[in-house]
């Protein structure tokens, strides 16, 4: 995460703690939120929305709750004039008042990634072996989780498949290593589209905010895009589109790059991967259009990305980028990322029958 779990002192880990174990305690019965209304029916396109949302517990983020109300506010404003995304993945809901946003904004449809129970049994091998050897107490690196994943995905379409993973304990550096990083794929069922889409998100280990140094942080994101390799290969329909979609924590970091667009090279796809966000661009760059200065932010920043690809069934095209929560009309954010949605043709491929 960007923002790390970053406890100070014992104090502020024990405070953490304390939240995990607050948050699970049994009260009184949340009212049921109102019925979602009906999805907008297929004209040919999905919308989908990526948010880092900040959903960290005090004492690591002070004020949240109220941001994650507005965050909420928003999507139903553009659900009541047909504009909210159809789709939504959003990465730090740590928090039950962010883990609400799904409900609150109306989406009939909401799927949690792997919590902090999750395991993954993968073995090491010898070098994750001497990795694990050199782990931090003071980093926060032999804890183990105190939170989940924080990854969410919400829709307003039905839901065929969920399939989620946690990093193994060896592929995390630092201060990350108190959330339960992992993968979350959902295959979600258009009504009236040619094929079923594929979602995956993810959220992977920062660099300088984990608290360690750049080479053992490096270390745990290779082994993360490998494993996001191996969870993608396994459980993707290749007749089906994909998008691969969160933070992934590249930044402008060389080596990080290196290791995601191996990974991205290594995804069994029908055709190659290409960026949503860098399509548009290209784009409005070659019809004279300037760029919005959101647009420059998501750019410079170099971290939340959506990587698609066609599949054999049905073809995605990125038509166009809309940014929701980006700057406010006073220069604050909603959260300390830019949220935007990426907006795709969503068509049959030429000789493919249906899938519903």
């Amino acid at each position: 995460m960007e923002r790390a779990l970053r406890p100070k002192n014992l104090f502020a880990a024990a405070c953490l703690s304390l939240f995990c174990v607050a948050s699970s305690c049994g009260g009184p019965a949340a009212p049921p939120p109102p019925a979602a209304p009906s999805a907008r029916p297929f004209d040919g396109t999905l919308s989908l929305l990526t948010y880092n949302i900040e959903g960290v517990p005090w004492p690591f983020a002070w004020n949240r709750p109220p941001a994650f109300g507005r965050i909420a506010d928003r999507l139903r404003q553009l659900r009541a004039v047909g504009r909210n995304p159809q789709i939504v993945v959003l990465q730090e809901a740590f928090t039950a008042d962010a883990q609400a946003i799904g409900r609150e904004a109306g989406y009939r449809y909401v799927v949690a990634g792997p919590s902090e129970a999750d395991a993954n049994a993968a073995p090491p091998d010898p070098l994750d072996l001497r990795y694990e050897a050199a782990a931090s107490w003071w980093r926060g690196e032999t804890h183990g989780p105190e939170v989940g994943s924080g990854l969410m995905l919400l829709s307003d379409y039905p839901i065929l498949r969920i399939r989620r993973m946690a990093y193994p304990a060896f592929a995390c550096a630092g201060y990350d290593c108190l959330a339960n990083k992992g993968a979350l794929l959902v295959t979600v069922r258009i009504p009236g589209a040619p094929a079923p889409v594929d979602i995956v998100t993810t959220h992977l280990n920062c660099r300088q905010h984990s608290g360690v140094s750049d080479a053992r942080s490096l270390y745990a994101y290779g082994r993360q895009t490998a494993f996001l390799t191996d969870f993608v290969n396994r459980w993707h329909d290749p007749d089906l589109p994909l998008i691969v979609a969160g933070d992934f924590n590249a930044g402008h970091a060389p080596p990080r790059w290196t290791a995601l667009r191996q990974a991205i090279a290594s995804w069994r796809g029908a055709a190659p991967f290409q960026d949503a966000i860098s399509d548009v661009v290209h784009q409005r760059i070659a019809r004279g259009l300037p760029l919005p200065p959101d647009m420059h932010a998501i750019l410079r920043r170099a971290e939340d990305w959506q990587f698609f690809s066609s599949g054999r069934a049905a073809t995605l095209t990125a038509l166009a980028v809309r940014i929701p929560f980006g700057h406010e009309a006073d220069g604050s954010q909603l959260s300390d990322h830019i949220g935007y949605t990426a907006l795709y043709r969503l068509g049959a491929a030429r000789g493919a029958n249906a899938r519903s």
